[in-house]
This record gives C-alpha cells, structure tokens and sequence, in this order.
C-alpha cells in the first residue's frame, strides 16, 4: 500500500530532485512552468490594499503619522535605533 506524503515532504523531494538533476532535466522542468513562475512575479495588490495603502499616504502627507529615511529604518530593524 503506497502511503500518502505530505505537500511538505513533496516540496523537500522535488527540491532534492531538482538540485541534483543534470542541467536538460532542470531546463524541462522550468519551460514546463516558465509561464506559472513568471506569473507569480506579477505583484498585484487588492482593491483593499490599495485603499489602506492610499489612507497611509495620505496620513504621511499631512504630517499625521511618523515616517523614516530609509536609513533609519535600516538602524531600528538591526537595533541600532528604537523608535
């Protein structure tokens, strides 16, 4: 009786796989899902991001919510700062 694995185990098995196949199989195997990967590049947000999203920008540009440079937010992420 064949038992039933995982989505996990069969993502580990693939990525095993595939890190050892000779370069053709690799190739296959990626124009067999060239148009899905390059799909999940698009980066698309909903309707509901692009209302928080607009609600947010709109606080910053009347000075009602803190921003940071992108330095200081680098510094507060490696704890070299608190906010």
């Amino acid at each position: 009786m064949k038992s039933i694995m995982t989505t996990a185990a069969i993502r580990k098995k693939l990525i095993t796989y595939i890190a050892e196949a000779d370069d053709k199989k690799v190739k296959g195997m990626y124009l067999l899902f060239e148009e899905e990967i390059e799909k999940e590049k698009e980066f698309v947000l909903t309707d509901e991001q692009m209302k928080i999203l607009e609600e947010e920008r709109e606080k910053h540009l009347n000075g009602k919510s803190k921003s940071y440079t992108a330095q200081e937010a680098h510094d507060v992420i490696r704890g070299k700062r608190k906010l």
